[in-house]
């Protein structure tokens, strides 16, 4: 190698160095703003920090979740079974306060449903016994790639087309007509798989990056935001003006998932609900949207920046991608002034039902005696 070459390789190192360590700084700035107006605005956040603090400082609450997680991965199919009947009940609880999976009839015909990642299958299981006669198209990741077996009963399956794929490479879908030769995954990327004229009644979007997925080791960074983009963006699309969202989030202290659900409170009505059948010491919650007006400028315009987000988290590179964050830095002080009260009471019972479920784990109760400051939110 020449020394000319050197030169530009040292360079481009430093350069992505800098940007690296401006991204750590934005978030951190963010995290910051974020806990410090909830923590004195919020009761249930605030002791909920606590208790998030006293299990980061406890390693039995870092097993306690592993083992969690491994029992999920590798889980027989008897495990599977029991797990796919809990996230029936999930739903029941769920469609019992919010009517979420109440699909109704457009013009006399059959609600159709939309599940971008479907399996197992027990919210499509709960949505189409709520709906009688309603049909289904869902996506689901083929278990050849470590996705789920579907485990609905033949009487429902019937009324389902599924689809097997890696929705994250739905590039036609996500606005994308070329797709650069250079990219690593450039021949695995599908074709269109809706029509932009068909749409749906209900949209459940409680898919996950799954830890058995077989995928290349430079998607992890982003995968996330590239399967949370893809749903929302073809969720919205796809359902009809006065249908229904169920959306899997997760940290709603998070700026990310704060200010979906003040996007989703332009042109819908937005209720959160975070069962107390399972998963009640984990940050995840469900934020059910009716009545949406999928067709007025908010909605189109949030379906584009989803769009974006995707093509940045796919074929972006790092400066475009510290352009977006940027932009989330210039945002939250504007969220926290419009929508700070407003966040504070809807996540009122959200935070509330994680904490008092924390509050009894063994891991909490054992580091009982140890002081606890509140922090920004980590996973717990």
């Amino acid at each position: 190698m020449d020394k000319g070459n050197e030169t530009a390789l040292a360079a481009q190192s430093q350069a992505e160095q800098c940007i690296s360590s401006e991204m750590r700084s934005i978030h951190k700035q963010i995290r910051v703003a974020m806990a410090e107006y909830l923590n004195k605005n919020s009761e249930e956040l605030h002791r909920l920090a606590g208790l998030r603090q006293q299990g980061w400082s406890n390693p039995a609450g870092d097993t306690f979740f592993r083992n969690q997680r491994q029992s999920a991965d590798n889980a027989d199919s008897k495990l599977a079974r029991i797990f796919f009947n809990l996230m029936q009940q999930i739903g029941e609880e769920l469609h019992l306060n919010t009517d979420a999976f109440a699909a109704r009839c457009t013009r006399g015909k059959a609600p159709k449903i939309l599940d971008m990642c479907m399996a197992p299958g027990g919210f499509l299981s709960t949505a189409l016994s709520k709906s009688p006669g309603s049909t289904a198209v869902a996506f689901t990741l083929p278990p050849s790639d470590g996705g789920h077996d579907i485990l609905l009963s033949k009487r429902l399956d019937r009324r389902v087309q599924t689809r097997y794929a890696d929705i994250t490479m739905f590039a036609k879908d996500m606005g994308v007509d070329t797709i650069p030769t250079s990219h690593p995954d450039a021949a695995n990327f599908l074709p269109r798989q809706l029509e932009p004229s068909r749409a749906f009644d209900l949209a459940i979007c409680d898919g996950q990056v799954l830890r058995t997925h077989k995928r290349p080791e430079y998607r992890e960074a982003r995968e996330a935001r590239r399967l949370s983009m893809t749903q929302f963006a073809m969720g919205l699309k796809h359902l009809r003006a006065g249908g229904t969202m169920v959306i899997l989030l997760h940290k709603l202290d998070s700026y990310e998932t704060a200010s979906l659900v003040q996007t989703f409170g332009e042109f819908s009505s937005v209720k959160l609900f975070k069962p107390t059948k399972a998963h009640t010491r984990k940050s995840s919650f469900y934020m059910v949207a009716s009545n949406v007006q999928s067709q007025q400028p908010a909605a189109l315009e949030a379906i584009e920046q989803w769009k974006r987000k995707w093509r940045v988290a796919t074929f972006g590179t790092n400066e475009e991608a510290l352009e977006l964050l940027r932009d989330d830095l210039k945002g939250v002080e504007v969220l926290l002034e419009t929508f700070g009260a407003d966040l504070v009471r809807m996540g009122k019972d959200v935070w509330q039902t994680q904490a008092d479920a924390l509050a009894k784990t063994s891991f909490i109760r054992n580091s009982a005696g140890t002081t606890a400051t509140a922090g920004p939110s980590q996973e717990s």
